[in-house]
């Protein structure tokens, strides 16, 4: 009589898989630069745009957070791409683990190549559209903004990530599916990063943004963890 197989644990599957993501991106990048590339390049286009030198407050919020969310969009549409090739997913769900751990180290690893690409290009854009700059305490409050901002980015996009590879038009499905949802984050964001972009300096951070910010993640994340098995299924 065949023994049942023996489930692995949630968090050691979390962990081979979340190191398998990001060795290989280390081996070939493709994600990150295309990523800060893509930031950079529009930093560089509103520049020449907008006809300004700098900007300043909900302007310069509202540049940097559209190019932050659709640089993020390349990234979600290529979480699931070369496990959908070469047949990982298929593998995966074979594996005696617990499907969520899948979610788990996907939005795990898409939260670090966000974490990655405001590491170039919050940069890019303090010097090509901010001035005078940003003070050490303006740093602080403006990465508690973008760690709240970026969880919700991650969970969703790798949500409709898993359902829109399953699609031929994948680059089209994902961002008309994502963008809506992502909304809340962005305009949370925008006002909130405002006063620290202001002219006069930054003010405190307005605390009913951030509140909405977290509880965007908490719905959303329980949301997606909760679906996220009966995707697969589908």
């Amino acid at each position: 009589m065949n023994e049942p197989r023996r489930m692995t644990p949630t968090r050691t599957a979390v962990g081979a898989l979340l190191r398998k993501e990001l060795l290989l991106e280390r081996r070939v990048p493709q994600v990150i630069p295309a990523m800060a590339l893509f930031s950079v390049t529009t930093f560089v286009v509103f520049r020449f745009a907008l006809d300004r030198t700098s900007v300043e407050g909900n302007v310069a919020s509202g540049v940097l957070w559209v190019t932050l969310l659709f640089a993020s969009m390349l990234g979600a549409n290529r979480l699931f791409v070369t496990d959908h090739e070469e047949g990982g997913i298929e593998a995966f769900l074979l594996a005696p683990v617990d499907r969520t751990s899948l979610f788990l180290a996907k939005a795990t690893t898409f939260f670090a190549f966000l974490l990655l690409l405001e590491l170039v290009a919050v940069p890019a854009f303090v010097v090509l559209l901010l001035e005078p700059g940003l003070s050490i305490a303006d740093v602080g409050r403006l990465a508690a903004i973008l760690l709240l901002a970026d969880v919700g980015i991650a969970v969703i996009g790798t949500l409709f990530g898993a359902l829109a590879i399953q699609t031929r038009s994948r680059d089209l499905i994902l961002p008309l599916m994502a963008l809506p949802l992502l909304v809340p984050v962005i305009i949370s964001g925008a006002k909130a990063t405002a006063p620290v972009f202001a002219a006069a300096g930054a003010g405190g951070l307005p605390g009913r943004y951030l509140a909405l910010l977290g509880l965007y993640d908490l719905v959303f994340g329980l949301l997606a963890y909760a679906v996220f098995d009966f995707l697969l299924d589908d």
